[in-house]
């Protein structure tokens, strides 16, 4: 009895072979070639997208700083002009003299 106790315990501890990896090892599959080109072009076309995009944004600012420019130089010769149009004319009220009368 004792002799197929011991028998059974190294059967079932014996070590079963197993299968082989069938590729190669985790440390040599790489995406090679065509995963450098595809991640490279990935990159190079975030840089041109990143490079138009801020273009974009200083043209659409420098637009909008010139067009306050020639707003407030509109605005202050129209002031002038009129103004000066007043004053020649002796229409309207002078600057030191409050406006009278109703505004609707």
């Amino acid at each position: 009895m004792f002799v197929a106790t011991v028998l059974s315990a190294r059967i079932a501890t014996a070590v079963s072979p197993s299968p082989s990896p069938s590729g190669p090892p985790d440390v040599l599959v790489t995406p090679g070639p065509w995963g450098f080109i595809a991640i490279a072009g990935i990159a190079l076309a975030a840089i041109v997208l990143i490079v138009d995009m801020v273009r974009r944004t200083r043209r659409l600012r420098y637009r909008s700083e010139i067009r306050e420019r020639l707003e407030a130089e509109a605005a202050a010769a129209a002031g002038d002009a009129s103004s000066t149009e007043a004053e020649s004319t002796g229409a309207g009220p002078s600057h030191d003299e409050p406006e009278t009368g109703s505004r609707a």
